[in-house]
């Protein structure tokens, strides 16, 4: 297993370990939020080679895979990160990161054209806050402007 592209070795863990308790617990980082604790919410979402996936589900010695926290994506979500601000996207913060990581994901692979099919591909995390308008805005701007120099980044 990798983590933010370092080797990983949970193999000493016991075999209940969930992702979610080695990333936090043993490798520090504290990024991957923990909200439901049973797969319901999405706020402990991570990528295993690119793929979204719940944290608090999923037990650590079974990752066979490279895992990407919020950490990890913190570069290449930086314009996305923009537009969450722009937008209003984040209110208490909390989804945030889960939020952000599976908008990494939709972002490789291409949003839906359609917005009613690019909210279903953000259902599986759940914010109480700002009822989803500014995340999809945020995820439509962020996709116009990757790629584009920002003022003051020095590109």
């Amino acid at each position: 297993m990798k983590i933010n592209g370092s080797p990983a070795n949970p193999e000493h863990l016991r075999a209940d370990t969930r992702l979610l308790d080695y990333l936090r617990d043993e490798l520090g980082l504290r990024g991957t939020k923990e909200a439901c604790g049973r797969g319901e919410c999405g706020a402990c979402t991570v990528l295993i080679d690119g793929r979204p996936v719940l944290s608090c589900i999923t037990l650590a010695v079974r990752v066979d895979g490279a895992v990407e926290t919020i950490e990890g994506v913190t570069p290449e979500s930086a314009e996305l990160r923009r537009q969450f601000a722009a937008h209003g996207a984040f209110q208490c913060g909390f989804c945030t990161p889960g939020q952000i990581v599976r908008g990494v994901a939709l972002l490789r692979e291409g949003l839906p054209a359609d917005d009613t099919a690019l909210r279903i591909a953000i259902s599986g995390n759940v914010c109480r806050c700002t009822g989803y308008s500014g995340i999809v805005a945020a995820l439509r701007a962020a996709e116009k402007n990757i790629g584009k120099p920002v003022a003051g980044d020095g590109s």
